[in-house]
């Protein structure tokens, strides 16, 4: 329950649940398998109390805040009633708790992330002093930076997000380099991390490596190595590598990786494969769960960029007007006709984590 409810208690944006807050998202859990019947049987009156009455995406973050009236251990309760009631209960919970935690996180995030200091981003004027007023040149800086520490920390919370989220959803689990399910070829004394590692009943090991795309961008950083090297050192681990790449789209990298899997005796699923593997892994219930939460939001957000006429692989999104404005304690954003309003309180311990980054 510690775990379903709390989140980096150790980091400078600790997230905790609250009673309330655990009562409500297992009301989400119910609401999708549509099982509220068999909740008010047992319990009468609580579903009153934690129905959202719509899909998660659309609940504000608010109503989960909200505290409803519940009596002494009745969460637990809950929780233990969900596991009755619901196939694939506990795995629901921990990963539409992981969604909650880290959304309500990246919401703080956007509060707390200071404004970059002319001390960090002043030397990049190099590269375009005199190209505009200077104190145009200094705000146009300091924005640039601010937008980029907060998709960088995007990127961050969505990667720790994903792998899980999927590994507990096809029945396995995340594994450390220190577990050393997979050892390094000719050194087993080093491991390698896991995106997922799954034990089948035959006790045939599948040891899983997630991405949402491959580029010629991972060659240039070094990386790639590694990644070819993954496949060999699973199948002397005496596991099978497989390879999940979501998106579809063929570079030399992606190929070049798809044989070195397919070389050690595993398996490389790309695009609609890739989805389709996943939610036949995941079964009934977990498999509506990708597809509702992780699934159909990239689709929905991917289905405003549009092919490029006489120009094919080529697409391009149609920007919608952009501004920002900067008061003490809020900004605001505005996006074509489309409004939001983010409340301020900066914690300057959080730009100090990014000062390497800024060199």
């Amino acid at each position: 329950m510690t775990k379903v409810m709390t989140m980096g208690l150790g980091t400078n944006l600790p997230v905790v649940m609250t009673p309330s807050e655990l009562a409500k998202l297992i009301g989400v859990i119910y609401h999708d398998t549509g099982m509220d019947a068999a909740l008010e049987e047992e319990m009468p009156g609580l579903w009153a109390r934690i129905n959202p009455g719509r899909d998660y995406y659309e609940i504000p973050q608010s109503w989960f805040q909200e505290p409803i009236e519940l009596e002494d251990g009745q969460h637990v309760a809950l929780m233990k009633l969900g596991h009755d009631q619901i196939e694939d209960f506990s795995t629901y919970l921990r990963c539409i708790s992981e969604l909650h935690k880290r959304r309500r996180k990246y919401t703080m995030i956007l509060s707390a992330q200071p404004m970059p200091t002319m001390v960090q981003v002043s030397p990049r004027s190099l590269m375009e002093f005199g190209t505009t007023k200077s104190e145009a040149l200094a705000s146009w800086l300091t924005w640039r930076k601010f937008f980029y520490d907060l998709d960088n920390r995007s990127a961050q919370e969505t990667g720790y997000l994903f792998e899980p989220i999927l590994a507990a959803a096809i029945g396995g689990e995340q594994k450390s380099a220190k577990t050393k399910v997979v050892t390094r070829t000719g050194d087993d004394s080093k491991g390698r991390q896991v995106d997922c590692w799954k034990v089948l009943p035959n006790d045939e090991r599948l040891a899983y490596e997630f991405k949402l795309r491959v580029t010629i961008a991972a060659s240039g950083q070094g990386r790639f190595g590694e990644e070819i090297q993954f496949a060999e050192d699973a199948r002397n681990s005496n596991a099978t590598p497989i390879l999940i790449v979501l998106d579809p789209t063929m570079s030399p990298r992606l190929e070049d990786l798809q044989r070195a899997y397919e070389a050690k005796g595993g398996r490389a699923y790309l695009g609609e494969d890739a989805w389709a593997h996943l939610e036949e892994e995941a079964g009934n219930v977990m498999s509506k769960f990708i597809e509702k939460y992780v699934r159909c939001p990239i689709e929905e957000i991917s289905r405003f960029e549009r092919v490029v006429e006489d120009r094919p692989g080529k697409a391009h999104l149609d920007l919608l007007p952009l501004r920002a404005l900067y008061e003490a304690g809020r900004i605001t954003l505005q996006l074509g006709d489309f409004t939001r309003e983010i409340s301020r309180e900066e914690v300057q311990s959080l730009g100090e984590e990014e000062d390497g980054e800024s060199k």
